[in-house]
């Protein structure tokens, strides 16, 4: 962490982005590039975070500000790297991996996954390979095709905030759902903790354990208010 260096805190207009000015001055990323943000929402949201800063600066305190940093110096720069990374997930994602048993799993599974895969079956008009337990079952070769491509359309700002939110729930499928509108961040969240919280009910919470989902669940918010706030106009 740094010492605060600035009183004030700005938004202005330059060009086709918004700019962060401290005292007057234009905030660049670690990269140093212009810090530019797409929209006025977005742009509004991460000057509070800056006029939010104590006496010191602390960035973990900024999500929003270190998601537009990467998609500004990490995303824009290298996009294949991210969008094959990202993809990978098509290969490999939760929702295809099924538990056996108990039935009350199998049917709870299946109630909260299923409608995300028939939506994007039709979405994408793809198919997938389910399997029971954890051994990887290859998903075909179109699947895997469109669901990057589906990936590529995304711009920097959009692919910053899944490249945070897909690893942390591990669906490429259930957060193209959540980018597309057809369920919600929350209920995304929820699904991909399913077996987490199935767990817990079976054997009791360990505090660590939980702990550690809160902050996976706040980093998840985070990223979703990014992206929602960079879709946001005036």
């Amino acid at each position: 962490m740094t010492k605060r260096f600035y009183k004030d805190v700005a938004v202005e207009v330059r060009g086709v982005g918004r700019a962060i000015l401290l005292d007057g001055r234009p905030v660049n990323t670690p990269a140093r590039k212009a810090l530019l943000l797409p929209t006025d929402a977005l742009a509004e949201a991460v000057a509070e975070e800056w006029r939010a800063q104590a006496e010191m600066i602390d960035p973990a305190a900024m999500p929003l500000t270190g998601l537009a940093n990467a998609a500004i110096d990490r995303i824009g720069p290298g996009r294949a790297d991210f969008e094959r990374e990202l993809s990978g997930y098509g290969d490999t994602d939760l929702l295809y991996y099924r538990a056996a048993d108990p039935e009350e799993l199998v049917q709870h599974q299946a109630a909260r996954w299923d409608p995300v895969l028939a939506w994007a079956r039709q979405r994408f008009d793809i198919d997938f390979h389910l399997a029971s337990g954890v051994m990887h079952q290859p998903q075909p070769p179109q699947t895997l095709e469109r669901l990057a491509a589906a990936l590529a359309a995304r711009d920097d700002w959009a692919l910053a905030s899944l490249a945070r939110t897909i690893p942390i729930s591990g669906s490429l499928v259930l957060m193209l759902a959540v980018d597309e509108g057809a369920i919600t961040p929350d209920e995304a969240w929820q699904a991909s903790v399913l077996d987490e919280l199935w767990q817990e009910q079976l054997w009791g919470a360990d505090a660590l354990a939980v702990q550690a989902r809160e902050a996976r669940g706040a980093d998840f918010a985070s990223a979703w208010r990014f992206r929602e706030l960079a879709l946001t106009q005036g």
